[in-house]
């Protein structure tokens, strides 16, 4: 008894410390953004707050704003990793986004995290912040008829301050690049399918969190070692405080509670998934861009395996158990998404 009590001890000063140091980093690294348009003035309490890093990602952006304007986000704030197709331009004129611009490696500030930090220190504190990709879709029970707000109503009446979100990837039924993506288009008229099942879930004891791998991604591009595979946990909405950190991209946080977002003790907690439209005809390109720049995770492992598979199997992710998207209700019924006690 006496030695578990030692070890959960330590495992809690070791947690307090990681956190304190990713805080502390974070405001190091602040020199980095160099502000470009900041319209956080204009931020009211109670706004939900959107936080996003960026490169070269325009052709998404008018539907990515237009879906999150629509879900409930009322400021974005973004990073712009020196873009040169017109992103940050584009960005500048949206009168509800403050951006700031980097050309600081990607891989050194741990994949965009200590910029995203400062920002959600430094604005985020006592909102509701949402954390996501430009990619990423964020879908959760209702969001058909109930606002953003109406979910972090009900997580703040729940005494809740996070709220997890798996990442669904989402492709088309035939080749990638034979189906163009248009520029401000919805992504998922294209990359409509997904895979229902095919997924794994573990616990990380440390940080408490669930670690869940599987997908299309995993069965393409990492047959023969599947725990090399993305992580698909994500806690992408939290009830920010400023001396919270994200540890892993949007996988965990510190502290320690906020990962604790699923039931133990039977029942289910309400959660979400994040539509991920990363297969698109821009993917073969954006691959090869971040395989050359070489500034991701595991010294672009990801993107190795991406390149070979592309190379050796075109770009068809579609199989005979694909399904179909049709919204939060089919996510439900496959146990992908729940409602948990939100009637």
């Amino acid at each position: 008894m006496f030695r578990s009590r030692a070890v959960s001890l330590a495992d809690r000063l070791k947690r307090r410390s990681e956190r304190q140091y990713l805080v502390a980093r974070a405001f190091r690294r602040r020199r980095a953004l160099k502000p470009v348009v900041n319209r956080t003035g204009r931020i009211r309490k109670g706004d939900i707050l959107a936080f996003v890093t960026l490169r070269n990602e325009k052709a998404r952006l008018p539907y990515f704003l237009d879906y999150y304007r629509k879900l409930g986000v009322n400021h974005f704030l973004f990073v712009n990793n020196d873009s040169d197709d017109g992103s940050g331009a584009y960005l500048s004129e949206q009168p509800d986004v403050s951006v700031w611009w980097t050309k600081a490696s990607y891989k050194k500030s741990r994949f965009g995290m200590d910029w995203i930090n400062w920002l959600l220190m430094r604005y985020g504190n006592e909102h509701w912040c949402l954390t996501v990709d430009p990619d990423e879709f964020f879908v959760y029970p209702h969001c058909d008829n109930r606002p953003l707000a109406a979910l972090t109503s009900w997580l703040d009446s729940s005494g809740r301050r996070s709220f997890p979100a798996m990442l669904l990837d989402m492709y088309p039924k035939g080749q990638i690049d034979q189906q163009p993506y248009l520029e401000g288009a919805n992504p998922f008229t294209v990359a409509r399918w997904f895979d229902p099942a095919n997924y794994t879930i573990s616990k990380n004891a440390f940080y408490g969190n669930l670690w869940i791998q599987g997908g299309p991604r995993t069965r393409a591009f990492f047959t023969e070692d599947p725990l090399d595979g993305p992580a698909l946990n994500k806690i992408p909405l939290v009830k920010w405080y400023w001396r919270y950190a994200y540890v892993s991209s949007t996988h965990m946080l510190l502290p320690r509670s906020l990962n604790m977002v699923y039931d133990e003790d039977g029942g289910e907690q309400a959660s979400g998934c994040l539509l991920h439209a990363k297969f698109l005809s821009l993917f073969a390109d954006k691959s090869a861009e971040e395989l050359d720049r070489g500034q991701h995770y595991a010294n672009s492992r990801e993107y190795k395996a991406y390149h070979a598979g592309l190379s050796g199997r075109g770009t068809d992710l579609w199989c005979s158990e694909s399904r179909e998207y049709t919204g939060w209700r089919q996510l439900e019924d496959l146990g992908l998404i729940s409602r948990g006690n939100w009637a």
